[in-house]
């Protein structure tokens, strides 16, 4: 469906449609990740943070975690203590320097991930109707946006 038929509106010019249509896709695909997210007791910036864990394959700062967050926020460390306290993180701080915390994915939080992985897989959930081609030319478009 075309953004002015979602919205049923009109633009001034394909710059001003362009930023309207970035942020209504955006929705749209928040939303639907939000779902897939439920059935694992998640949010995207918990799922976030696992992910960057489980990159990382060792203990991160957490202020090195927040820089990598794809969504910044402000609540990084209350998303963090759910994830301990659901036992997907183990969080300890530097010998050398209280102030300085890290954390880490555990097993229980890797087992979580390999679950996502295997169910989105499966249910192709986030087929975005694009070949590779499209996909790849639409992720330069956005990163040229970025500038």
């Amino acid at each position: 469906m075309k953004i002015e038929d979602a919205i049923k509106s009109k633009f001034k010019n394909n710059s001003h449609k362009v930023l309207v249509n970035i942020r209504y896709t955006s929705n749209f695909l928040s939303q639907r990740q939000n779902i897939f997210m439920k059935e694992f007791d998640l949010t995207m910036p918990q799922f976030n943070i696992l992910r960057i864990l489980r990159g990382a394959k060792e203990a991160l700062a957490v202020n090195i975690v927040k820089e990598r967050m794809v969504e910044k926020s402000p609540n990084t460390t209350r998303l963090m203590d759910k994830l301990i306290d659901k036992g997907l993180i183990d969080r300890t701080r530097c010998a050398d320097d209280r102030r300085v915390v890290f954390v880490e994915i555990s097993e229980k939080g890797l087992e979580v991930l390999s679950h996502i992985d295997k169910k989105f897989d499966d249910d192709d959930i986030f087929n975005t109707n694009l070949t590779e081609k499209e996909a790849s030319t639409l992720s330069d478009l956005l990163d040229k946006l970025r500038g």
